[in-house]
């Protein structure tokens, strides 16, 4: 199965406030590390150093420091057209967590957006 659809899967699977998702990847081929981390460093994945996989990827869901999910998808998208065979392994899924915004001193109007567009 393509790395794409196996994300998609893995994304599709969680519950509706998942909130952030760390996964590692392995690919098959070490001759195309290289070319992996050009495709994958626009979702930001961390290199492991010394170790049996080659990435953790960080995603979020609606707010956080990490990678959208669409950006990560879009990313394995592209190892799957370079036929980069690889390995996708769930570590650690965080959910229910709550977003926290400063809002001391921001008119009304401002808290009224950020309720409207948190509520979608």
């Amino acid at each position: 199965m393509a790395l794409a659809d196996t994300f998609q899967e893995i994304v599709d699977s969680l519950p509706a406030d998942w909130t952030d998702l760390e996964l590692d990847l392995r690919i098959a081929e070490e001759s195309r590390y290289v070319e992996a981390a050009l495709y994958l460093a626009t979702c930001n994945a961390r290199p492991y150093s010394h170790h049996d996989w080659h990435w953790r990827l960080l995603v979020a869901h609606t707010f956080g420091h990490a990678a959208a999910a669409e950006v990560v998808h879009g990313a394995l998208g592209l190892l799957d057209d370079a036929h980069i065979e690889a390995e996708l392994v769930v570590r650690e899924m965080r959910s229910g967590r709550v977003e926290v915004t400063q809002m001391w001193g921001r008119p009304q109007s401002a808290r009224e957006e950020f309720r409207r567009l948190r509520a979608q």
